[in-house]
């Protein structure tokens, strides 16, 4: 694959830093490949911008820092508008459709929607809308295997909350899967 740049940007309380985590993990200790994870955010402890950034290679990651995004993934307007024209002409975009509107997609881009705030209300708890959208993520990108993906996700999340953060990432997964093809 060589190097994959990923951004991941949202409001802080919707789980954006443990998104990065969890990517990184399941690519560097579940896939054995590895990976570098920088990150920000506003002062506000929720509602404020956050992001991370998530680099991953299959040899040594000599520059931990996105340049050129492959994979945007935004869970907010004002992630949007920030990050977007960082994204790559032939890059993946993938959106949290009811709380991101679109204005001028370039045309070798692929984009990708999902409601994963009402799917996560769906499985029980609006709060694992991050790990909706991990599942979806990794159903349209194929960037780390799903097993790889689902034993970070059972590894990253409080204990007892296991089961319900498992059911999210698959909801988003199948989905996208259903969606848009295997």
């Amino acid at each position: 694959m060589g190097r994959m740049e990923v951004r991941l940007g949202g409001f802080g309380g919707q789980g954006i830093i443990l998104m990065g985590i969890i990517l990184g993990k399941a690519y560097a200790i579940y896939e054995g490949k590895e990976a570098t994870l920088t990150q920000s955010f506003g002062p506000e402890a929720r509602g404020g911008a956050c992001s991370a950034q998530v680099v991953l290679e299959d040899t040594k990651v000599l520059y931990p820092y996105t340049t050129k995004v492959d994979v945007l993934v935004v869970m907010s307007q004002e992630a949007y508008k920030t990050y977007y024209p960082k994204l790559k002409d032939d890059g993946i975009l993938v959106v949290e459709d009811e709380l991101v509107n679109l204005e001028d997609v370039k045309p070798g881009q692929k984009v990708y929607g999902i409601p994963a705030t009402r799917f996560a209300e769906e499985v029980g708890r609006r709060m694992v809308l991050n790990i909706v959208m991990l599942g979806f993520l990794t159903a349209v990108s194929k960037i780390v295997s799903r097993e790889a993906m689902r034993k970070a996700v059972e590894s990253s999340v409080p204990s007892g909350t296991e089961e319900l953060n498992l059911k999210a990432f698959d909801k988003g997964y199948d989905y996208g899967i259903e969606k848009y093809g295997e």
